[in-house]
């Protein structure tokens, strides 16, 4: 029987591969490979979600103009340069979609979040990978990899999965090395979690240079991974664009509800932000005093590389950590082959996690 013809490419893409949730003949698991939020999600935007079953049956506010105005409000931006998304992913998909096509070349750096290369072969374009320094952006190497066929650079800031991150000025240099005319996208899905004095999510570049835009999630600190939500803030005629090109009801009605409640919670913000703050200081200590190679993550997680040797190898390791219940993710996807990335869980978690790789170490 003759099939449908695939467009060009599409069976080349490796599918995006998500976190595992269970491990086979551990009725308890410690999931640490998604990068979740540690406590859940806010009480006040599980409130909201339980209300708005009531009326799942009615279609969502395709504008999202309720939501648009609360993170309007707790960031100071302007509600009209704002859009919802179901997922920061689906506003990436959206942007390669509009700005790029066959012929095409998407700019990322060699250790970054999967999606950017996926969607960039889904659409038929080039994907573009600079090499980074140290596990960190280098934008001498970005701009020397741009050609006059790059239509967009995708910088997570600070980076999944390797934790690190480029301080403002060096943003605005890339920005200002660019051609006006390729877009900038700045994915800050960990912004929350970073208290550096000399870091700034976009907004600033966004407000003061052209064709810049940046994405956030509430997949993270807000705790509502399973929701679906994603925003994006950016220059009127990218949002227009975007607009243009979206589902008309591409967020559901629970996720719009909860996300307003989410943005609006500052005192759970700012528990999960100490939270985070405490354990990564905490893991990172333990696991290093361990002889375990970390880098200096600004996230909510830790990327931790491990020797080559018989037995000490990170397939050795992940399997250590999967006979005790607690699953890590494995990073050969991101072309970091010996390492594990460990998110941030509870304390109980995170001591659990330490004194297992603690066991590993001591053989």
């Amino acid at each position: 029987m003759k099939q449908p013809v695939v467009r060009p490419g599409i069976l080349d893409l490796k599918p995006y591969v998500a976190g595992e949730s269970a491990i086979a003949g551990h009725n308890r698991v410690i999931k640490l490979s998604s990068n979740e939020g540690a406590l859940g999600a806010s009480p006040q935007a599980v409130a909201a979600l339980r209300a708005a079953a009531a009326d799942v049956h009615r279609y969502p506010d395709g504008g999202a103009v309720a939501l648009r105005e609360a993170i309007g409000r707790r960031h100071g931006l302007d509600p009209a340069r704002l859009l919802c998304g179901a997922g920061s992913d689906e506003l990436i998909s959206l942007l390669v979609r509009a700005y790029a096509g066959p012929g095409d070349e998407v700019l990322f750096t060699e250790h970054a979040f999967l999606m950017y290369r996926i969607y960039a072969q889904g659409a038929g374009v080039t994907p573009v990978a600079a090499p980074e320094n140290g596990l960190v952006a280098d934008v001498d190497a970005l701009l020397a990899h741009v050609t006059e066929r790059t239509r967009i650079l995708f910088l997570a800031n600070p980076n999944n999965p390797t934790g690190t991150y480029l301080p403002e000025s060096e943003v605005r240099r890339l920005r200002e090395g660019l051609r006006e005319d390729v877009l900038l996208v700045l994915d800050a899905a960990y912004a929350e979690y970073v208290e550096k004095n000399d870091y700034e999510p976009g907004i600033g570049l966004v407000d003061g240079q052209p064709n810049t835009v940046m994405l956030r999630t509430f997949s993270k600190i807000h705790g509502l991974g399973g929701a679906r939500l994603g925003w994006a803030y950016g220059p009127d005629h990218v949002v227009d664009v975007l607009n243009r090109l979206r589902s008309p009801f591409n967020v559901s009605a629970p996720a719009l509800a909860a996300g307003e409640a989410a943005i609006t919670d500052h005192a759970f913000t700012d528990l999960a932000r100490e939270h985070n703050d405490y354990w990564l200081a905490w893991t990172t200590q333990r696991l290093r005093a361990l002889g375990l190679d970390l880098t200096d993550s600004v996230g909510n997680f830790v990327l931790v590389t491990f020797q080559t040797e018989p037995g000490r190898t990170v397939n050795d390791a992940d399997s250590f950590l999967r006979g005790k219940g607690i699953i890590a993710r494995a990073m050969g996807a991101y072309g970091l082959p010996d390492s594990l990335r460990i998110t941030i869980g509870t304390g109980e978690e995170m001591q659990a996690c330490a004194d297992a790789l603690a066991e590993f170490v001591a053989g």
